[in-house]
């Protein structure tokens, strides 16, 4: 804690000895001769430990905040706090947070649904490359047990011959039909909506990279900031300087990592260096670790078949069949036709080669994925860009309150006092040891993710982290 004597005026030296004697051997700012700047580093020179605990201090700052803004987007999956006072569809309350993506699943969900069936995906394109004949086929075992199971075995007997004619006939009209059966945008949004978690692991797992830039960033661009902090100080010690600087460089850091992230979307040529922003500029590899999490997670063959025979009697594929079907046939055969389309979906070892089958035909992956690469930059960054934009001013004023609270505290603990270069040096310490550990964190978390098991292999991302290339010849 500073001494009364010097807390107004911060000056370099708190004792009237020393500050005559710094005076007597250096030139000051007092004389007119000196410009301002050179009092600054003639200041730095007397006290070099301690001004060096401002810039890395506002490293942790800026590593810091980025991570916890990070952070704020995706955790926690439900509010955490008390609903005493919160608006609808925002993530804080008066007590409270929940992450801005759960927080927005409906509409960022709408919004990713949109892209998926109205850019990417055709399900009569999809359905279509399946063979009718051979989908009938894999669909008749099951059809067979659950008609013997439920409609006995004279109607098994019966309509066991006919099956290998009936089967593929209702398969290939459905396939032409298939957009009135099945709902691709309720699948997509029931997916998001139904399970939180499913869209926040989707945008972390799409942007794992820029998420990791963010984060990283914080810390030059706060050491940066943190020189340029350094001087102010060093030029204006007053009570002020330390804490407003402080929250510039936790409100800038947030600011100008963001948005080296998005911008420019479209290249720009300088000489031989083309400028981008970074995911814009992964398009390609950011496309394949799309499709790869589409297929697995939302649009597999368990889900599509699921909801191919949902409500049951009461759903489209039901009702498809009874049309497509001679009267004749009683209502009951056509129900243990749909009962086995929900088995086969919700029993994938006991049909491992339907599901294998419909899964490389309609090829989610490789659809999504080709059709991504083919979007414009700017069509592009609409996949991750709306997880910042939403609640952005609230992300990133949160890096200027806690680089205000670091400043305010450097204030009162790092300077004036016998005991300053040591508290100095203990500051440094400590902020270079935390960023440490918050980098290794991520470097942590990264390994485990990748040794999840995954369904379906994806692409290995070529890990470009910066917005700058140079244009191949």
């Amino acid at each position: 804690m500073l001494p009364r004597s010097s807390r107004r005026l911060f000056t370099p030296r708190s004792t009237c000895s020393r500050r005559s004697s710094a005076t007597s051997s250096t030139p000051t700012s007092t004389h007119p001769q000196h410009s301002a700047l050179r009092t600054a580093f003639l200041h730095i020179q007397q006290r070099p430990i301690e001004y060096a605990s401002i810039p890395c201090v506002a490293a942790f700052v800026g590593i810091t905040t980025n991570w916890m803004g990070v952070k704020m987007l995706f955790y926690p999956i439900e509010y955490f706090g008390t609903e005493m006072y919160r608006e609808k569809d925002t993530p804080y309350g008066l007590f409270g947070w929940q992450g801005v993506v759960p927080t927005k699943s409906q509409m960022m969900g709408d919004r990713l649904t949109t892209i998926v069936t109205q850019r990417l995906l055709s399900l009569e394109e999809a359905f279509g490359r399946m063979d009718a004949t051979e989908l009938a086929q894999f669909l008749q075992p099951a059809v067979e047990d659950v008609v013997r199971n439920d409609c006995g075995e004279y109607w098994y007997r019966v309509l066991k011959p006919l099956l290998p004619f009936v089967l593929p006939y209702a398969v290939a009209n459905l396939q032409k039909e298939i957009t009135n059966v099945l709902d691709l945008r309720a699948i997509v949004m029931t997916s998001f909506v139904r399970d939180k978690q499913v869209l926040v692991d989707l945008f972390q797992k799409v942007g794992r990279v820029e998420l990791e830039f963010l984060v990283n960033s914080g810390f030059g661009l706060g050491f940066g900031l943190g020189l340029l902090q350094m001087l102010g100080w060093a030029a204006t010690p007053r009570a002020w300087t330390l804490p407003v600087a402080g929250a510039l460089v936790g409100y800038v850091t947030n600011w100008i990592a963001i948005k080296l992230l998005f911008e420019p979307a479209e290249p720009v040529h300088i000489g031989p260096l083309v400028v981008q922003g970074m995911f814009e500029s992964r398009q390609v590899q950011v496309s394949d670790e799309f499709g790869g999490f589409m297929e697995e997670r939302v649009l597999n063959s368990e889900q599509l078949l699921e909801a191919l025979a949902k409500d049951g009697d009461d759903g489209e594929l039901f009702k498809f069949l009874r049309r497509q079907l001679p009267y004749p046939i009683p209502a009951h055969i056509i129900s243990a036709a749909v009962k086995a389309v929900q088995l086969v979906a919700k029993e994938k070892e006991g049909y491992p080669e339907l599901h294998a089958y419909v899964t490389d035909k309609i090829d989610i992956s490789e659809t999504l994925a080709s059709r991504l690469k083919l979007l414009s930059p700017t069509d592009f960054e609409d996949l991750l860009h709306p997880v910042f934009q939403e609640d952005e001013i609230t992300l990133i004023a949160t890096g200027g309150i806690l680089g205000l609270v670091a400043g305010m505290a450097q204030t009162r603990l790092g300077w004036g006092g016998p005991a300053a270069t040591r508290k100095a040096l203990a500051t440094i310490a400590a902020v270079l040891v935390s960023s440490a550990a918050l980098y290794g964190s991520q470097k942590v978390e990264e390994k485990l993710d990748e040794q999840v098991p995954s369904k379906t292999p994806t692409a290995v991302l070529q890990r470009r982290v910066t917005v700058v290339r140079v244009e191949p010849y």
